[in-house]
Order: C-alpha cells, then sequence, then structure tokens
C-alpha cells in the first residue's frame, strides 16, 4: 500500500535519474578535452596533444554511427558519437590553427636571423661593395 502512495515521488525521480544518466554519458567525453582545449588557446601550444586521438575517436564515432543504421541502439549514445564528432573537429581546428601558428612565426624568425647575418658587404658584379 506505501508503495502506491509513493508512486508520485518514484516515476518523477526515476525520469529525473534517467535523464541525468543519459546527460552524463552524452557529455561525459567531452569534459577531458575541455581543459585541453582552453590551455592550447591560452598558451598557443599544441605540442602536447597528440591528432592522432582525434584520428581514432573520430573513426570510431563514424562507425558506430554507421552500425547504427544497421541495428538501432539507446539514443543517448548516437548522440554522444555527433557530439564527440564535434568536438575532436573543433579540436584538430585548434591544434592545426596554433601549429600553422608557431611554424609561420618560426619561418619568420629563421628568415630575419639568416637576413641579419648574411648582411654584410657584397660584391656585386661591377666589383663595388654594396651592403643590405
Amino acid at each position: 500500500m506505501e508503495a502506491e502512495g509513493l508512486d508520485w515521488l518514484l516515476v518523477p525521480l526515476h525520469q529525473l535519474v534517467s535523464w541525468g544518466a543519459a546527460a552524463a554519458m552524452v557529455f561525459g567525453g567531452v569534459v577531458p578535452y575541455v581543459p585541453q582545449y582552453r590551455d592550447i588557446r591560452r598558451t598557443q601550444n599544441a605540442d602536447g596533444f597528440s591528432t592522432y586521438v582525434c584520428l581514432v575517436l573520430l573513426v570510431a564515432n563514424i562507425l558506430r554511427i554507421l552500425f547504427w543504421f544497421g541495428r538501432r541502439f539507446e539514443s543517448p549514445l548516437l548522440w554522444q558519437s555527433a557530439i564527440m564528432i564535434l568536438t575532436m573537429l573543433l579540436m584538430l581546428k585548434l591544434c592545426t590553427q596554433v601549429r600553422v601558428a608557431n611554424e609561420l612565426n618560426a619561418r619568420r624568425r629563421s628568415f630575419a636571423a639568416s637576413r641579419w647575418y648574411s648582411c654584410g658587404p657584397v660584391v656585386t658584379p661591377s666589383r663595388r661593395p654594396t651592403s643590405c
């Protein structure tokens, strides 16, 4: 008799726990990448982050979505795959931007240094010394 009286409390509580577990499942895989994203963006250094991890997770989540078309499974897992794909694409975009910017800065510094050290008297075909 008491169980019937508590249905008004147990049913919404069960739904709340179910939604909370689904949300944790969907966004739980993304949470570790938030501090990494912020750190890479703050320091403009992506040396410690492997893009191969992104590749493996992209392939795994794409395969999971393709498997869903053949044999349906729970929708939170499908949403988790979609959100993880978006997260990995954002991480790859950030890493690519940071690495390209760092590479360009290194080339500029290298070019400026080579001009600075090679700048001296230059003998032209007219045999007059010139400078940079």
